[in-house]
């Protein structure tokens, strides 16, 4: 039996099935949380990953609730919501848990004093959890400062990715022992009553009607505009939302892919983003599904009040025709509903694309060669192009709308979309015997490839 660790002055070990009063919401969530992480294998292995470590099999996993410190005259009173303990023979290796739910928002001057805290108690990490959302456990929703010799690293998780890698572990059966799973699956049931105090991102912030009205005005997006930063901030919580959503869906995990520059640095990704709404009056995000044909590009143009879904495939080289290559993608189309899909042909060079309509190349797929006569088109990208008009602007419409958008595509385009692939080489002429490839055979095939030459001056 574990007691708790040395600098611990008091707290308990998180229970499945926690004592605590009805009004103890966050207590109760997070300790049903973390003993779920601590005894479910698979589950406490995924998300310590994420966190950069690994749980082998000699791993050890110690999980509290209510921790508190010992502390000198005059200094405050800090509770940490819980601790994580994960020793591996002689390492260990713990983290601070500050945990909110429902609309309960992390505060900044808190998490600063819980990095302060673990610095001076020799304590790895503090771990936020809360229904705002990140791109990596390594950003976080709120600008931080810690001090510059602080070891502590600072990580986040949404209680919708918590619940996200639960269900992919059940959907997948990915959990060996049948009562962790048992377990793991009433974590689920637990985190998806609204009692838990879970949700998804569900609406933008006003500042986005006001941005998009001034866009829509003719005005123009600057960097220090204090609206398109928090759009910026909130576009990067939808996507991240997004990309969860959509796991839970297909069963895998999606990601959004970003810059490797970008990965480790929210405030880098702001900063970009920003720069390029301000170009472009547009949002973009790219969706990596595992073993998709293709990234899901999702662009989201202010000015136009539009939501673009696409997916980019190269032709198949081994079509001769454009002809060919576009009837290669129609036959994979064929159980796709939505007529009103793009189809964006990209040819070699510079030139412009040509575009036409799913529906128009069913019924006439020469249509694509008209004007490109001798041309090959190169790659053809599959759009799905939605006018929202006034719903755009409304910041729940705007969220409702393209949560129903993207999974829609992957639906109608990507899921039956497959990459091309060069055919595998042939066996050549006089070489399907293990005999025509000896030493004296290729000595021969040379010395006969040589007279050839010569007969012909060469």
């Amino acid at each position: 039996m574990s007691t708790l660790p040395p600098q611990i002055e008091t707290g308990e070990r998180a229970r499945l099935f926690p004592v605590l009063s009805e009004t103890s919401k966050e207590g109760r969530t997070t300790s049903v949380f973390l003993s779920c992480l601590a005894n479910v294998k698979e589950y406490g292995s995924a998300l310590l990953a994420s966190l950069g470590q690994r749980v082998g099999a000699r791993a050890q996993i110690e999980v509290y609730t209510e921790v508190g410190f010992g502390k000198k005259a005059g200094e405050k009173t800090l509770r940490p919501d819980g601790l994580i303990v994960l020793k591996v023979g002689s390492r260990r290796w713990s983290a601070l848990i500050e945990a909110k739910v429902g609309n309960n928002e992390l505060s900044a001057d808190q998490i600063e004093n819980y990095i302060a805290l673990a610095q001076a108690n020799g304590i790895d990490a503090v771990v936020t959890i809360s229904n705002a959302f990140t791109a990596t456990p390594s950003h976080h929703p709120l600008p931080i400062k810690t001090k510059a010799k602080s070891k502590v690293q600072l990580y986040h998780w949404s209680w919708m990715y918590l619940l996200t890698e639960a269900d992919l572990l059940i959907s997948n059966n990915d959990v060996e022992d049948g009562d962790q799973s048992y377990i793991l699956s009433e974590l689920a049931r637990f985190l998806t009553h609204p009692s838990a105090g879970v949700k998804g991102f569900d609406a933008m912030p006003k500042s986005w009607g006001d941005l998009a009205q001034m866009i829509r005005n003719g005005g123009a997006v600057t960097a220090n505009s204090s609206d398109a930063q928090e759009v910026v901030g909130a576009w990067h919580q939808e996507v991240r939302d997004l990309s969860l959503i959509l796991s839970r869906q297909v069963g895998v995990e999606v990601v959004n892919k970003l810059p490797r520059a970008l990965v480790a640095n929210a405030a880098a990704r702001v900063k970009a983003d920003l720069a390029t709404l301000c170009e472009t009056q547009s949002l973009y995000a790219m969706l990596v599904v595992p073993d998709a044909a293709a990234p899901v590009d999702v662009c989201v143009d202010m000015r136009g009040r539009s939501v673009t879904v696409s997916a980019r495939l190269q032709a198949p080289a081994d079509k001769k025709t454009t002809k060919a290559r576009l009837n290669w993608l129609l036959k994979q189309l064929q159980k796709s509903e939505d007529n009103d899909l793009q189809l964006r042909l990209h040819w070699p060079g510079r030139g412009p694309h040509t575009q036409h309509s799913l529906a128009e190349l069913r019924d006439d797929v020469s249509l694509a060669e008209a004007g490109k006569e001798g041309a090959q088109v190169s790659a053809i990208e599959i759009c799905a192009v939605r006018a929202l008009g006034a719903r755009f602007a409304q910041s729940k419409n705007f969220i409702k709308d393209l949560e129903q958008i993207v999974p829609n595509f992957y639906l109608q385009v990507l899921q039956h979309l497959r990459s091309w692939q060069p055919p595998a080489p042939k066996m050549r002429e006089g070489r399907t015997d293990a005999s025509g490839v000896t030493p004296s055979a290729l000595a021969e095939d040379l010395e006969e490839d040589r007279s050839t030459d010569n007969e012909r001056g060469e």
